[in-house]
């Protein structure tokens, strides 16, 4: 499987891990585009964008012009939280409504339940420490992209970005990750924006999830309008 994954030199966590991930394997620079830079390792290359990421729309666009076509795209990302709890975190990507941190208005990116949801694992499973919780984020923001995509991130404000170790620990997440195989894919309804439930069944279950509609994303909202949610969850699981 070949991946993108996306450096925003803008946000610190997103700068530790692609260091991270440099210092631990024989990268090829591979040019730039004019705006983004290239390096490949194998099946992965690194963009480095000049843009911020949530409103990097079709940067998957950008990349296939340069002759980089992958399966997936990985956003190596910061988390922020007004509760400053730490916390490790993927999740997939789009809006139910409307689009006021990127994308596109009423429109999920394809998302990549069997990776993302390894993802999680592996987190948990390298998280050596007492500090970070370890979860998902239901679909949220942007930009947008026609890849299947998620974002990994270190949370939840400035004295947590910094962590290098935290980085450590997603960077070596990102090198490990592999697409299940033969786990049942399911669509999330309901719950908080942390998503416990749908985390918990993912770290002690074979099942990989792919979108989530949060419990306040249906609230107030008519019949039609839930199936329509669900459908478009489901449509791009």
């Amino acid at each position: 499987m070949s991946r993108l994954l996306i450096c925003c030199p803008q946000d610190i966590p997103s700068v530790n891990m692609s260091a991270f991930l440099r210092r631990n394997g024989d990268w090829e620079d591979i040019g730039s585009d004019g705006e983004n830079s290239y390096l490949r390792r194998g099946d992965d290359v690194i963009m480095t964008i000049s843009g911020l990421h949530i409103t990097s729309e079709l940067i998957d666009s950008k990349a296939k012009d340069f002759g980089i076509v992958p399966d997936e795209v990985v956003f190596m990302s910061r988390h922020k939280a007004a509760s400053g709890i730490p916390t490790l975190t993927v999740h997939p990507i789009g809006n139910y409504k409307t689009a006021d941190f990127g994308g596109r208005d009423g429109t999920l990116v394809r998302s990549s339940p069997r990776s993302m949801s390894q993802a999680l694992r592996l987190i948990s499973a390298y998280n050596d420490t007492d500090l970070y919780k370890v979860s998902f984020e239901v679909t949220h923001h942007g930009p947008f992209l026609k890849t299947p995509t998620y974002f990994i991130e270190i949370g939840s404000d400035e004295t947590h970005w910094g962590d290098e170790h935290a980085a450590e620990i997603l960077g070596r997440v990102i090198e490990d990750v592999r697409e299940d195989e033969g786990y049942v894919q399911a669509i999330g309804v309901g719950g908080g924006h942390y998503a416990p439930r749908f985390t918990e069944m993912v770290l002690g279950y074979r099942i990989d999830i792919g979108h989530m509609v949060p419990g306040y994303q249906l609230d107030g909202m008519d019949d039609d309008t839930v199936v329509g949610y669900l459908n478009m969850a489901s449509e791009a699981t």
